[in-house]
């Protein structure tokens, strides 16, 4: 793209309009997500386009058909709803296949790490229950950048960084996905600025298109036309090559898995700081651990500790800490887990797990507290929480990783938060361009984990949208890709803003720590007890008062995007004008009119 300039690592100003705002994970979506407003769009047309765009521009990071939790705010209800945006373990997919096949932790880098694709549902959906565009006017800005090419990144570049044995080792390996994301080149190394194009699945999207078109030519609605694109992808074409993939590869994929595969609409977690609503996907994403963290903090007078103090790091780290506790103990797919969803979200809850703070670091997870006990529905699970915190080692590859993020606020007043994710760690479909991701890999296989492997299960995912009202009136959409780091890093960026009173921009762009005190949600669920990170200007600040608490620093690079990337709108209300920020730590923008 003639013009395009990479602004990782550039500080930058908030972007300000009064029409609408538009935030994502790379400037190239950002640009048609805008040109979807201009033409009459609302935010939901938006979002499919930036979402589709950046699985091109960000595909080594948020692939199609990827996994993508979302949020939909309705200005004329005044309602936030949550879409089901994570898919669910093929029929197969037992704890006691794997266990017999040897595994002890799910697989990486295998044809077994694929969940059910999940966005091409949330797609159609989305455009049918709330947009007012056709999917093939929505995916062209997709398919002409793919087809055209796009520079590649820093963080594409950082991203798709492996040595030249790994390289050669991924070839053998997944010969088809070397060929996308190598090019054909496996003994060069993408270099950052070079054309990079995603050309089968641009020929794959046009496939799509073409389906609507003739369901829309024979006289069918608009909304039976969108439901001809679902089709085709989960009961038609598509199905019938990953189900090939999967019989070649020793895979567990069915036709039956795809064609019965849906998502849903449901309500969304509600927490409360101040007079802010903090809302969240429900616990089969790790979303309400932000909610859950804020009510502990709130009342606690985090500003006369002054701001990423040694005495505010430890404090904010321990509600953190607390929170994923519960997360590791009840947060499963609430249709296979009973969560006490009430109990975790009470403020009486909040108040007794805030008891718990202490001087010291806590040095490994802290305990689970029982909710149950504040919550007015009555456990029904078998599931007895799980103490196993080993630390498992497995060879991989990590060719792409991370996740993405959209935020867009439309002139109608409605808003999506929505956070796409997966990675080419697994074998891609042979001339379609699609990429099915790890995202198994977030299931345990520990039946007395709530995250176990079981058919039919979604796993809890680490993607978490967000989204704040402030007296009842849309304030903020916000989120961020990084994993397990994502609910840290939207933490810290909301109580800067709130807290401390900075400008949205200034406050995405401030140092950031992050606790590593607890098993990653990926496999092999690596666990450092004790561990915190600490971008570099806060490490030489804050690091030896930490290490007096009895933490284990480690420094990390300042603006490193392992802290995450928070992209933000925010509804100036006072002054009738929509922020937008972006984290220089990716190539993430925002953009408003």
């Amino acid at each position: 793209m003639p013009g395009y300039v990479d602004p990782q690592g550039n500080t930058r100003n908030v972007s300000v309009g009064n029409r609408y705002m538009v935030a994502t994970g790379n400037p190239i979506a950002t640009k048609a997500a805008i040109k979807v407003l201009e033409e009459g769009g609302n935010a939901v047309d938006a979002a499919v386009a930036a979402l589709l765009v950046l699985n091109v521009t960000n595909g080594e990071a948020a692939s199609f058909p990827s996994v993508a939790p979302t949020l939909v705010y309705d200005k004329k209800s005044g309602q936030v709803k949550s879409y089901i945006g994570a898919g669910t373990a093929p029929k197969k997919a037992t704890i006691q296949w794997f266990k017999e096949k040897g595994y002890e932790v799910m697989p990486k880098n295998s044809i077994l790490s694929q969940l059910l694709p999940a966005s091409p549902d949330v797609i159609v959906r989305l455009l049918q229950d709330h947009g007012t565009k056709s999917f093939s006017e929505l995916v062209e800005p997709a398919i002409r950048t793919a087809e055209e090419g796009f520079p590649a990144n820093k963080i594409l570049v950082k991203n798709l960084d492996l040595p030249l044995y790994k390289r050669l080792g991924f070839t053998i390996l997944m010969p088809y996905n070397s060929e996308v994301y190598l090019e054909k080149k496996w003994w060069y190394s993408i270099r950052e600025g070079e054309l990079t194009k995603r050309s089968d699945l641009a020929n794959t999207w046009k496939l799509m298109a073409n389906e609507e078109k003739l369901a829309l030519k024979k006289g069918n609605s608009r909304n039976q036309a969108l439901e001809a694109v679902r089709n085709y992808f989960y009961k038609g074409p598509i199905s019938d090559v990953i189900v090939k993939l999967h019989e070649e590869k020793g895979g567990l994929f069915t036709k039956e898995d795809l064609k019965n595969y849906s998502g849903g609409w449901e309500k969304p977690v509600v927490g409360e700081f101040r007079e802010y609503q903090i809302l969240a996907n429900q616990t089969w994403t790790q979303g309400p651990v932000v909610p859950m963290v804020l009510q502990m903090l709130d009342g606690v007078d985090l500003k006369s500790m002054g701001h990423n103090s040694p005495e505010y790091i430890h404090t904010v780290s321990q509600a953190i800490e607390l929170a994923i506790a519960d997360r590791e103990t009840y947060f499963g797919d609430p249709k296979y887990v009973d969560v006490p969803l009430d109990g975790l979200l009470s403020k009486q809850y909040a108040k007794m797990r805030r008891l718990l703070f202490q001087k010291s670091a806590f040095g490994k997870t802290p305990p689970n507290g029982n909710p149950w006990l504040y919550s007015k529905q009555k456990s029904k699970s078998t599931i007895i929480p799980s103490n196993n915190e080993e630390n498992h080692s497995v060879s991989e590859i990590k060719y792409g990783k991370d996740t993405t993020y959209i935020s867009i606020v439309d002139s109608f007043g409605n808003a999506v938060s929505l956070t796409p994710s997966d990675f080419p760690q697994s074998p891609m479909v042979p001339g379609t361009g699609l990429t099915l991701g790890i995202r198994m890999t977030q299931f345990r296989l520990d039946p007395n984990h709530p995250s176990s492997l079981v058919p039919g299960k979604r796993p809890r995912i680490t993607p978490n949208p967000g989204m704040v009202l402030k007296n009842g009136k849309l304030w903020m959409s916000f989120g961020t890709p990084g994993g397990d780091v994502q609910s840290q890093a939207m933490i810290q960026f909301f109580l800067n803003v709130v807290v401390f009173g900075m400008d949205p921009q200034k406050a995405v762009e401030a140092p950031r720590f992050r606790s590593v005190n607890w098993p990653d949600s990926f496999s092999p669920h690596v666990y450092r007890p004790g561990g915190i990170e600490l971008e570099s200007s806060l490490y030489q600040a804050v690091s030896d008062s930490l290490k007096e608490k009895g933490y284990k620093v480690y420094e990390k690079g300042n603006l490193d995007n392992d802290f995450g990337a928070v992209c933000a709108v925010l509804n100036d209300d006072k002054n009738r004008r929509l922020l937008g920020v972006s984290d220089p730590r990716e190539v993430s923008w925002a953009e408003g009119k």
